[in-house]
């Protein structure tokens, strides 16, 4: 890679410091897309020991680039993305990847119908940190600042992506756990 294309790719993400998500830190700020991919990243870096033979590596860059084609749409929060959102979001990612010289073109494109397809264990432990991560970040942030029809969703989301784990499904029952307790005791 030259240096020039380099630097391009990292003004591309860099985008991502300025994209906003739906959800707020626990001091109410709006949360940016990079701060989320971060917490996913360092969620996988985490788990290397309680997930043993999974590619390490490859998880944490799933981790880092899976919101990339944010960089070109802004975030829109899963429960009001359309099909026609996520097809010019898949566009819009696509052609900039194909723009790349190689090896990182094919290196993204490859860990891209990998996230896709959802058959390895790495591409399922992505997704399922990805949804986690919001959970999580919804339980730091100020109650007043969730719209209505998330005290439902905190309750639900998140629950079929970590289905294939034991140990994913305990932590998921926990973040429950703290989804309610912070319901019963903010809402007073």
């Amino acid at each position: 890679m030259e240096p020039r294309e380099f630097l391009d790719i990292l003004h591309v993400a860099e985008r991502l410091k300025d994209t906003p998500r739906h959800c707020t830190t626990s001091r109410g700020r709006r949360e940016s897309v990079a701060e989320h991919s971060w917490r996913i990243s360092l969620m996988a870096l985490l788990l290397r020991d309680v997930f043993p033979g999974l590619d390490a590596e490859k998880l944490m860059a799933m981790c880092l680039i899976h919101d990339l084609g944010e960089c070109f749409t802004g975030d829109i929060p899963v429960f009001r993305k359309t099909d026609e959102d996520c097809k010019r979001e898949e566009e819009l990612l696509c052609d900039w990847v194909d723009s790349l010289s190689e090896p990182t073109r094919g290196t993204l494109a490859s860990l891209y119908r990998e996230m896709d397809a959802q058959q390895t264990q790495e591409a399922k432990l992505y997704k399922a940190l990805d949804k986690l991560e919001a959970v999580i970040q919804h339980n730091e942030s100020p109650l007043s600042t969730w719209e209505e029809h998330e005290f439902e969703l905190q309750k639900t989301y998140a629950h079929d992506a970590v289905a294939f784990s034991p140990w994913l499904t305990a932590l998921r029952e926990e973040i429950l756990a703290d989804t309610l307790e912070k319901i019963e005791t903010e809402k007073r």
